[in-house]
C-alpha cells in the first residue's frame, strides 16, 4: 500500500502541475560536464558527486545538484514558446547535505522551468505562479486524503510573506524562527525574498548561487528579489517544511550583478553563462518542488526515509525501529555486506 500510496502522490501531483502551470514532460539527464557550466551552484560551497569516463581520463562529469540551468538551456533546444514550459523527474546527489528527518542525500524532484516574456519579469508574475503550483498541491492532497483516508490539513488559500518584512518584525530570530512563527499561523507560506546580504554582512533569509534565481531586482514593497521557498507548516514534526524553492530567473544585467556580487566573474567562461549573456537562452521561471518532501508531507511520515531509500545514520535508524518507525530499505543486515571486501 506504501508504494501505491507513493506512486498516487507524484502521478497525482505531476498531472496538476502540468496543467495549472502548462508543463510538458521532457527526460533530464544524470550527469554533465563540470566544464559546461551546467550544474546548480546551489550556495557555492557544495561537493558534487564527480567521476571520470575510464576512456576518457581528464574529463570531469558531475551529478547534478538540481537542473537550474539545465532547464533553461533545455527551452531554448526545444525550442519551447513564451508561456509554456518543461517538467522534469530530477534525480540526484548532495554529498554535503544534512542527513536528518527532512533530509536526504538523494535529491528527487519535479525540476520545472517556463519561458516567459521579458515583461513578465516582476513580482505579479512570480506570485500568479505560485498561486498556480500550489493550487496543485492543495488538489494533490485533497485526492489523495479521500483515497486513503488521511484528514486534509492545507488551506485553500496561500499566504506571501517577505523575508525582508520578517526582518524588521523579528529582528533577532533566526530564519529558521522566521519560518516556524510564520508557518505556524498561516499553514502555507510563499516566502519572498531568498538570497543576498543584510546591511550587516549576514545572509538576509538563506544562500542562493548567483546564477539563477534573481534575488537582486526591488520590489515595489521596497524589497529585493523575485524569488522565494513554498513553506508549510508540518502537522507532524510540528516545524515549517520547505516543499518547494523557485523564482524568476536572472537576465544578463543581473547575472553580471550577482556574479560580482559573490565574487565569482570566472563563471562568465563557461558555455551556459556565454549562452545567456548572448541571448541565446530565453528569459525564465522556475524551481524544483522534492518528490520524497511532498510524500513525507502527504502521508504524514515523520522522517523522510519512511518514503524514500536512502542512507542514514545508524544510530538513528536503530532509535527509529525502537520506536516502531521502519525506514526504506534499511536495517535488512547487521552490518554492510561489502565493508571488508578487498
Amino acid at each position: 500500500q506504501l508504494e501505491e500510496a507513493l506512486s498516487f502522490c507524484k502521478t497525482t501531483l505531476e498531472n496538476n502541475l502540468k496543467e495549472n502551470v502548462n508543463l510538458v514532460r521532457v527526460s533530464a539527464p544524470l550527469f554533465v560536464t563540470r566544464a559546461s557550466g551546467f550544474n546548480d551552484n546551489l550556495n557555492g560551497v557544495e561537493r558534487p558527486a564527480t567521476f571520470e569516463p575510464r576512456d576518457f581520463p581528464g574529463t570531469h562529469l558531475e551529478v547534478p545538484f538540481s537542473l537550474a540551468k539545465w532547464k533553461r538551456w533545455a527551452l531554448h533546444y526545444y525550442g519551447v514558446e513564451a508561456g509554456k514550459g518543461i517538467v522534469t523527474d530530477f534525480r540526484g546527489l548532495r554529498c554535503d547535505d544534512d542527513v536528518d528527518f527532512t533530509h536526504s542525500l538523494y535529491v528527487d524532484q519535479f525540476d520545472w522551468e517556463k519561458h516567459i516574456a521579458a515583461e513578465d519579469r516582476n513580482i505579479d508574475y512570480l506570485k500568479a505562479t505560485v498561486k498556480a503550483i500550489y493550487k496543485a498541491l492543495y488538489d494533490t492532497e485533497q485526492a489523495v486524503c479521500k483515497k486513503f483516508g488521511i484528514d486534509a490539513y492545507l488551506p485553500e488559500e496561500l499566504t506571501f510573506a517577505t523575508s525582508d518584512d520578517m526582518i524588521k518584525e523579528h529582528p533577532t530570530a533566526t530564519p529558521k524562527e522566521r519560518e516556524n512563527i510564520l508557518c505556524e499561523k498561516h499553514k502555507a507560506v510563499f516566502f519572498i525574498g531568498i538570497g543576498g546580504m543584510k546591511p550587516d554582512g549576514q545572509l538576509r533569509h538563506d544562500g542562493r548561487a548567483p546564477d539563477y534565481d534573481d534575488w537582486i531586482t526591488e520590489r515595489p514593497d521596497g524589497g529585493h528579489g523575485l524569488n522565494g521557498d513554498l513553506l508549510l507548516w508540518n502537522p507532524v514534526l510540528k516545524q515549517s517544511f520547505e516543499i518547494s524553492s523557485m523564482g524568476i530567473r536572472v537576465n544578463p544585467e543581473v547575472l553580471l550583478k550577482q556574479l560580482d556580487l559573490c565574487g565569482v566573474n570566472e563563471r562568465k567562461e563557461f558555455v551556459w553563462h556565454k549562452m545567456l549573456l548572448d541571448g541565446t537562452l530565453p528569459q525564465t521561471i522556475g524551481g524544483g518542488i522534492g518528490q520524497s518532501r511532498t510524500c513525507q508531507y502527504l502521508l504524514r511520515a515523520c522522517h523522510i526515509g519512511e518514503v524514500q531509500h536512502g542512507w542514514y545514520n545508524p544510530k538513528e535508524v536503530e532509535i527509529l525501529k525502537k520506536d516502531g518507525i521502519q525506514l526504506l530499505g534499511l536495517g535488512e543486515f547487521d552490518a554492510d555486506p561489502s565493508a571488508k571486501s578487498s
